[in-house]
C-alpha cells in the first residue's frame, strides 16, 4: 500500500490541530506551535472578574473595549499569532483586521495572561512576542509563582523588569491603556 505524505505549513498545521483539539487554544509563537488545554474553572472565572472590573471602571465610551480570546498577530514571524486571554483594544480594532481571525498589534492596548500548564510560554516568548509587538502593557496572572507580573512600554523590542504584585495587594493598570482601574491580585490568582 502506497502513503502519501505531504509537508504542512505551520498556519496549517495549526489549523488542523484546532479542528482536532476543540477546546484547546493552538498558537504560533517564534515558529514554534504551542498547544493549550482548556482552561479551568478559575482561570475562567479571573477573565469574568477582570471584564466586570473594567465595565464598573467605564469603559464604554472611552474609545477602548474589553475582549476575550481574540487573535494577535505577532510580527516576529511570517505566521506567528497568540490567543491573549483578555485584552483591551481600541473600539474600531475590528478595522485592524490582518487575516483569519488575528488584528494587528498597534490596537492593543493591554493583554493579559493567566497561567496554565504551559506557564512557561506566558513568562518567556510571550514576553519577548509582546514586547516585539510593541504592546503597552502585558499581565501575566502567574499562578504558578503566586504573583501577578506587569510588563509596562517597551523599548527596542524589549519590555523593562516587570513590576511584581503580591496577594493582598491591587495593581494599578497603566494610564496607557486609557482606562483607571485597579485589579486584586488575589482576584486575578484566584478568579
Amino acid at each position: 500500500m502506497a502513503v502519501l505524505q505531504q509537508e504542512l505549513t505551520l498556519g496549517e498545521a495549526a489549523e488542523q490541530l484546532a479542528h482536532a483539539l476543540p477546546g484547546h487554544r493552538v498558537e504560533i509563537l517564534q515558529g514554534r506551535l504551542v498547544v493549550t488545554p482548556p482552561p479551568d474553572g478559575p482561570h475562567q472565572l479571573a477573565l469574568t472578574k477582570i471584564g466586570r472590573s473594567f465595565d464598573r471602571a467605564g469603559i464604554e465610551g472611552s474609545g477602548a473595549e474589553h475582549v476575550q480570546g481574540i487573535g494577535l498577530w505577532l510580527p516576529t514571524l511570517p505566521e506567528d499569532f497568540a490567543i491573549p486571554d483578555f485584552s483591551v483594544v481600541d473600539e474600531d480594532f475590528c478595522d485592524a483586521h490582518v487575516k483569519k481571525n488575528y488584528y494587528a498589534p498597534n490596537v492593543f492596548r493591554l493583554v493579559i495572561e493567566v497561567t496554565s500548564s504551559n506557564w512557561s510560554d506566558d513568562l518567556g516568548p510571550k514576553v519577548e512576542c509582546y514586547a516585539q509587538a510593541g504592546i503597552p502593557a502585558y499581565v501575566v496572572a502567574d499562578r504558578k509563582h503566586d504573583e501577578v507580573l506587569l510588563f509596562t512600554l517597551p523599548v527596542d523590542g524589549k519590555y523593562p523588569a516587570p513590576q511584581r504584585f503580591k496577594r493582598g495587594q491591587s495593581m494599578p493598570v497603566p494610564e496607557s491603556v486609557g482606562i483607571s482601574v485597579e485589579l486584586s491580585v488575589d482576584m486575578l490568582l484566584n478568579g
